[in-house]
């Protein structure tokens, strides 16, 4: 029998389709956002340098996180992994206004981290993070 607890994956229909990992995980009302990066529909790294890859990713984030009934606001957690901490701070005020754009001006903790490389060799940047949702907004989707 399951219960609230049991993680139930979530994969939104307008990210690529998963193999081998989960957009998403939920479990009770936590989820848990897996990594993203700026991939696109057609699985490739949008151009445009660590804003644009900024953007891509962090619409990556609230699609799982809207999937689940999230909204930006639930967000408790996000850690950066850039392969560039200095394009990344060189960029910061757009940066900064794309997040506002997106999700407002609450931001949640945050961490960045530098790291030589990431899973797609033009990824500059990808973004994991948790959220935790009311029962008022949850959507549990069915396990499969």
């Amino acid at each position: 029998m399951e219960t609230s607890s049991t993680p139930v994956p979530v994969n939104p229909a307008t990210l690529p389709a998963p193999s081998g990992y989960s957009h998403g995980t939920l479990s009770g009302n936590t989820l848990y956002l897996g990594g993203q990066t700026a991939l696109d529909r057609d699985m490739k790294i949008v151009p445009g340098g660590i804003v644009e890859q900024f953007r891509q990713a962090f619409a990556n984030v609230l699609a799982t996180l809207a999937e689940a009934g999230g909204i930006p606001e639930d967000l408790v957690s996000i850690t950066l992994y850039l392969t560039d901490i200095p394009d990344y701070q060189a960029h910061g005020k757009e940066i900064g206004k794309v997040w506002r754009e997106l999700a407002g001006p609450v931001y949640p903790a945050m961490a960045g981290i530098g790291t030589t490389g990431l899973w797609q060799a033009d990824a500059q940047i990808e973004i994991v993070g948790v959220a935790v949702i009311p029962d008022a907004r949850l959507r549990r989707p069915a396990s499969g």
